[in-house]
């Protein structure tokens, strides 16, 4: 036991106050109370300081009458107290701890002002921005690092994945010294057409071009409708990786206002297409959007699947996330609405079944065989070794369990970094609790510079995404990326309560 929270034993008796004599000091207030309440109190500030943090385990009954020489009595008032008062839970045959501090009342991150888009021709490049951005994190090796969008490794199903790859050597040992189909191992395009049957789209395997990632899907798609030079849409804010690939490639971005609640504006999308008119493609990611997390309503995704079609502005549709989103029905995508081939349909398993394996894939739509011919020009075939892995394991029962498993963990992380977040951070802070996913986009006061606080948390041993990078333009100098796929710890907690000091200290708060 920490002897900072012990309590003197003995207090004075108070003596009645005099009719007319000033107020009594809040120390002798204090002395007045009941000794439970004092008891209470004491703790109270320990966890307000943060020595104790949620998931401590309190004192026992037993503890509390040794150490602080109370009776039964007023041990037990004392964590019943507490417990009425929302500062401990109570587990069965376990004791008491301390709880997640009750949400602060936070409000969600605010609509885009206007629905014009930001004109391609203003256009200064974020690859500076971006490097020095990864630069900085990779030199500083944060202890606490919740700047990227993975989770732990004992999130995924390692050992699981471990017996599939060993069994598929075993049995295929020509796996690693064989050539493959340039679009992949048909065991596993088979597999991941299988899958997507439950997203409402029915893609034969044959369909299926198999990338390193979704990244790689996403610069093929982007090459098969546009060159260098030519505009493409992109939600505003959007994930950097998409910016760079665009800038690496020649493109222009012409960024979308985006809602943190419904997606892209379609209305903006069609004002942009009016005015800037040689448009060719837009990149959406209507499930769980990075950086934002929201997951656009169906009559959204109708809208903008009839617009593009309209205007035959190819539709690049990114949906890496949507395997990790809330409830046992995962939401549709756009390419099940797709009748024309529209829709360049990108998908990835990095961020459900193992971030090492790099296993993506795509349907390219009316744009399919083109794409096949720039996927083997790029980078030849994917290796099949893992591709094989990977179709035992979501061909298994086993896949849906992790699933499961993972969604619910994810859930629980999400709460209760959004609880410390609302805790600990400072006035006017906004933030949206998504559907699902592995990141929360946070809105800070609009005085605290991101950029700074990701430094000054860097220094300390704690990673976050500034949300500069996630814009060529400087909308959001003052929103953070945070990631929750750790679980949370008391060493987490403490991190999200070292980012709200210094958000406070940049706030002037």
């Amino acid at each position: 036991m920490d002897p900072s929270l012990l309590l003197p034993t003995h207090q004075p008796a108070s003596a009645p106050v005099p009719a007319g004599a000033p107020s009594p000091s809040p120390a002798a207030e204090s002395a007045r109370q009941p000794l439970y309440r004092r008891l209470a109190e004491h703790y109270q500030g320990a966890i307000q300081s943060g020595t104790l943090v949620a998931g401590d385990r309190m004192p026992s009954v037993r503890d509390l009458m040794r150490q602080h020489q109370v009776s039964l009595s007023t041990a037990l008032q004392t964590l019943r107290h507490m417990e009425e008062g929302g500062w401990l839970e109570a587990r069965p045959r376990s004791g008491y701890f301390v709880r997640q501090p009750r949400r602060s009342v936070i409000r969600p991150v605010q609509e885009p002002k206007s629905l014009m888009a930001i004109d391609p021709e203003q256009y200064a490049g974020i690859h500076e921005k971006v490097s020095k951005y990864i630069a900085l994190r990779q030199s500083g090796a944060p202890r606490i690092d919740l700047s990227g969008m993975t989770c732990a490794p004992e999130l995924y199903a390692v050992e699981t994945l471990k017996q599939a790859a060993m069994r598929a050597l075993r049995e295929r040992p020509e796996l690693l010294t064989s050539a493959m189909p340039h679009n992949g191992n048909a065991t596993f395009r088979q597999a991941v057409a299988r899958r997507a049957l439950h997203h409402g789209m029915r893609i034969d395997h044959e369909e299926v071009v198999v990338t390193h990632g979704c990244i790689e899907a996403l610069n093929l798609a982007l090459r098969a409708v546009a060159g260098p030079g030519d505009t493409i849409a992109v939600e505003s804010p959007t994930y950097f990786g998409l910016l760079q690939a665009l800038e690496n490639l020649g493109m222009k971005a012409l960024e979308i206002p985006t809602s943190p609640h419904t997606g892209i504006s379609v209305e903006a999308l069609e004002l942009a297409v009016r005015t800037y008119g040689n448009i060719k493609g837009v990149v959406v990611v209507p499930n769980l959007q990075n950086p934002l997390g929201c997951i656009m309503p169906d009559e959204h995704k109708d809208k903008l699947v009839r617009l593009c079609e309209e205007l035959r502005l190819p539709l690049i549709e990114d949906d890496a996330y949507t395997e990790l989103a809330d409830g046992s029905v995962a939401p549709s995508s756009l390419k099940s609405r797709d009748r024309s081939g529209n829709v360049i349909y990108c998908a990835s398993l990095n961020k459900v079944l193992a971030p090492g394996m790099r296993l993506g894939w795509m349907n390219g739509g009316r744009w399919h065989e083109r794409v096949k011919m720039l996927k083997f020009t790029h980078t030849r075939a994917n290796e099949e070794w893992t591709q094989v892995t990977a179709a035992d394991f979501i061909a298994s029962p086993g896949y849906d369990r992790q699933l499961r498993r993972l969604r619910q963990l994810l859930k629980e992380q999400r709460e209760r970094m959004a609880e410390s977040i609302a805790a600990y951070f400072p006035e006017g802070t906004r933030l949206n609790l998504p559907n699902g996913g592995v990141g929360l986009w946070v809105e800070l006061p609009s005085q605290v510079c991101s950029q700074q606080l990701f430094e000054r948390a860097l220094a300390e041993g704690v990673g976050v995404s500034p949300g500069a990078i996630f814009s060529n333009s400087n909308r959001y100098g003052h929103f953070l990326r945070i990631c929750c796929g750790h679980p949370f710890t008391r060493e987490l907690d403490q991190a999200l309560r070292r980012l709200g000091s210094i958000g406070h200290s940049l706030a002037g708060l």
